[in-house]
């Protein structure tokens, strides 16, 4: 009895007390689901942004509005980034939530990392986060890590390429269909 109770407590503090993802069905260009685990003991208020959103149904619909082949997939505007609404704003915009304080941590902007995007100001993390697709080091220590790829990278990396001003998307860009949460 001693030794199952020891077994427990070892595996319940060997997990993450945290655990979530949320998975994205994405349609465009590219076609089918992305798993991402959200790293909530590394940043937990915008992780907990993102589960608000999603939850709530935000980043339904939204847009890929900025691609840059080599560089990352940004989306997450749920202010100005729904298509079938005027998307020339996408990426210029947030939530109706004010904006959160940056959560840097060491963990390194890799290949299928997902990170908030912002403005010059640290501290302006909203709703808009983006997916590498291959390491990017110079944005350690600058933007907030929420997540990791886990399944799907192939999915990712199919996501139309922009071609316009800073990689803005032209025409009609790939965009998440749905986007839920699971714990």
């Amino acid at each position: 009895m001693l030794m199952r109770n020891l077994v427990a407590a070892l595996t319940v503090l060997a997990s993450p007390l945290m655990a979530s993802e949320i998975t994205i069905e994405i349609a465009g260009e590219a076609n089918g689901i992305v798993t991402i685990d959200l790293l909530d003991d590394v940043a937990p208020q915008n992780v907990e942004r993102i589960k608000t959103l999603a939850t709530e149904g935000a980043y339904d619909n939204i847009v890929f509005h900025r691609v840059i082949d080599g560089f990352m997939a940004q989306t997450g505007d749920v202010e100005f980034g729904k298509l079938g609404d005027d998307i020339r704003m996408a990426g210029r915009g947030g939530s109706s939530y004010p904006d959160l304080p940056a959560e840097f941590s060491d963990v390194p902007f890799d290949r299928g990392v997902v990170g908030m995007a912002r403005s010059q100001s640290p501290n302006s993390a909203n709703s808009q986060f983006f997916i590498m697709f291959d390491q990017g080091y110079f944005l350690n220590g600058q933007y907030t890590v929420v997540g990791r790829v886990t399944d799907g990278m192939d999915i990712v990396d199919a996501i139309k390429r922009g071609a316009g001003r800073n990689g803005a998307v032209l025409g009609e860009p790939d965009r998440m269909i749905a986007v839920r949460v699971s714990e």
